[in-house]
């Protein structure tokens, strides 16, 4: 799984928690890229079971899909809850680093800073 699999993933899982329904238009806007771009990485996130797409239908992740998705976005709202709340890093720019540690940071690391950030913010 890369970095642009991974993204794409988290993104039909928060659209999903908005509205059950999402769809290619949605994950292209959410993730400011183009509708064949889209295309291509659903088809090959569904070759891969992780979800499941029928032609102008509704993208739904599958529950090894969702599973995987949950996880790149708890890390996501770690790293970003890490920049922001403790050393107090602009929104926008806390967000987009967020997006880019989330795919190299490690297990271990991770849970570190989760407790980390849980002592210190809880």
């Amino acid at each position: 799984m890369n970095q642009s699999q991974e993204d794409y993933l988290e993104a039909i899982y928060v659209l999903s928690k908005e509205d059950e329904h999402v769809r290619m238009s949605d994950v292209a806007k959410h993730l400011s890229v183009s509708k064949p771009s889209v295309n291509k990485a659903i088809n090959l996130l569904q070759e891969k079971g992780y979800l499941t797409h029928q032609h102008y239908g509704a993208i739904l992740l599958t529950e090894e899909g969702k599973a995987l998705a949950k996880k790149v976005y708890e890390r996501h709202k770690v790293i970003k809850r890490f920049f922001v709340d403790i050393l107090k890093v602009e929104e926008t720019v806390a967000e987009d680093e967020a997006c880019k540690v989330e795919h190299c940071i490690g297990e271990d690391t991770l849970e570190k800073l989760k407790e980390f950030v849980n002592r210190v913010l809880d």
